[in-house]
């Protein structure tokens, strides 16, 4: 279990934490000694350092006194206490996917701490249980030492038309196979999981509505991430052997990158202490929709990428000498209509916050769900914008080793030249950071990420068709058109809209 001498507090700290852990860490077939010091893995790490500097250098946006331990906290551990809380989130974000251009890897924690914090409570309040106890203690634990959290949901999942204990191999959705009087051991594989190498502990959750014959499955629990039993295999990323190779020109952005893995569980034991969810199946979709409900909405991080993107379009529109041209600048004005589009709906969710029974404030399902749809289209659309403006070379352009050749250098400074007072250097290095960000290692953010994490494009469509109140909605037309109609929804009636219309934002 990783050991902690005092609270992490800067970003080098918390890389120096990561450092002498017995990890079971497969890249290219081969075993990892120290994920730390691998090119490839070592710039997602670099990116969740970035989110303790900023605690540090912006406390106000990136940190916030939590009344459970008393103390100044990293946001990513607080459980938020007000929709200004769940609002500062999403500023956070944004300002995070601004300075690292990619995924920073903190957002699942968070968002799986708060759902957890109301969940537990109306297990316990059903079934006399004390997993909210139990929590409250863990989170004491990781806002004090300042750890970063993992969430692990998504189950590998099998095949698609049957749930877990219908499977022909019981393993393809996380289950308790054992357990003793101290614990219970898991097994089975969760898939894509999201700067899992580079976290301190993971929370693993069910990943769908579960039935009375899943109960084994139904198990949510707290485990260090080099807990016996535990094997990670590292996700490849488009382009990501460049981080291998001299220079740092071709990689785009050499500094920060994300990380994906497959985690497989062989037996690896949850102490009873740690588990905040032992069979209560029925309470499996309540923890999803929540989680979902907040992580949807988390993507307003995609922003703060989409404003790295079309910074990087509109200067190599300026060294291609045509800043002014009216289609570059429509092109730049729909990119940011676009990212702003995200943006609205997101923080509008959280603006839309309201308090849970156990005190925790959880955002607007309906606007999240609207937020995270807008992500599956927009980032696509705006990197096909920044892939216009920079021209084919983008995709043709020749390697830094070119650039330093004493043979090819010159002739690269002679014919790659843009606009006057612009060197050939620089217009390489924006030409891959769109690149790397449109087709990339940093396009598994920004891209496929946007279509997939927290659920593909149907689910907020199923989500948004549940809440859409069209009987609400025709009464208010037929209202207006003097039309009597008995039967349909009245306008007193409508839940979402009544949430929405409240001031206080409190639940009813």
């Amino acid at each position: 279990m990783q050991k902690t001498i005092r609270p992490i507090r800067t970003g080098e700290e918390y890389i120096e934490s990561l450092r002498g852990r017995d990890l079971t860490i497969y890249l290219f077939g081969e075993l990892i000694k120290e994920p730390v010091d691998h090119p490839i893995i070592r710039p997602s790490i670099n990116a969740v350092a970035k989110t303790y500097d900023l605690a540090v250098e912006e406390e106000d946006l990136a940190s916030v006194k939590s009344s459970i331990t008393g103390e100044q906290v990293n946001r990513f551990l607080h459980i938020a206490e007000s929709a200004q809380d769940v609002v500062k989130q999403n500023k956070m974000q944004r300002k995070l996917g601004q300075l690292t251009g990619t995924c920073f890897q903190r957002c699942v924690g968070m968002d799986a701490l708060n759902s957890l914090h109301s969940t537990t409570f109306e297990i316990d309040e059903k079934h006399g249980t004390d997993y909210h106890k139990k929590l409250l203690e863990f989170i004491k634990m990781v806002q004090h030492e300042n750890l970063v959290i993992g969430g692990a949901m998504t189950d590998v999942k099998g095949d698609r038309s049957m749930g877990p204990s219908d499977q022909e191999d019981p393993d393809l959705f996380l289950r308790i196979v054992e357990r003793n009087d101290k614990g219970v051991y898991v097994s089975g594989a969760k898939a894509h999981q999201t700067g899992c190498i580079n976290s301190h502990w993971m929370l693993v959750m069910p990943t769908m509505r579960l039935t009375e014959n899943d109960k084994d499955y139904a198990v949510v629990g707290a485990i260090p991430v080099d807990a016996p039993g535990i094997t990670y295999i590292y996700g490849r990323q488009s382009c990501d052997t460049r981080s291998m190779e001299p220079g740092d020109i071709d990689q785009g952005n050499s500094e920060y990158g994300g990380q994906e893995a497959m985690v497989i569980f062989d037996k690896a034991f949850i102490p009873n202490e740690m588990i905040f969810m032992d069979g209560e199946y029925e309470f499996a979709s309540m923890l999803v929709e929540r989680f979902t409900c907040y992580h949807r909405r988390s993507y307003v991080c995609k922003t703060g990428l989409g404003d790295v993107l079309i910074g990087a379009a509109a200067t190599i529109a300026d060294y291609n000498g045509v800043p002014k041209v009216s289609h570059i600048k429509d092109k730049l004005i729909e990119m940011t209509h676009l990212n702003e589009s995200i943006y609205g709906t997101g923080i509008a969710s959280s603006y839309q916050s309201q308090k849970m029974k156990s005190g925790v404030w959880q955002n607007d399902d309906m606007l999240a769900n609207v937020c995270k749809h807008n992500v599956t289209r927009f980032p696509y659309q705006i990197s096909r914008f920044a892939q216009d403006i920079a021209g084919g070379l983008m995709v043709t352009l020749p390697s830094e080793a070119e650039l330093r050749n004493p043979i090819t250098g010159p002739l690269l400074e002679k014919y790659l030249k843009g606009r006057k007072g612009v060197d050939v250097e620089s217009r390489m290095r924006i030409l891959r950071l769109i690149e790397n960000m449109t087709m990339g290692r940093n396009a598994v953010g920004y891209l496929t990420e946007s279509m997939h994490g927290a659920g593909s494009p149907q689910a907020q469509r199923i989500q948004i068709a549940r809440q859409m109140q069209l009987g609400y909605k025709k009464r208010l037309a037929k209202n207006l058109a003097k039309i009597q109609d008995d039967g349909e929804e009245t306008l007193e009636n409508a839940d979402y809209f009544k949430r929405v219309f409240k001031l206080d934002n409190s639940k009813e």
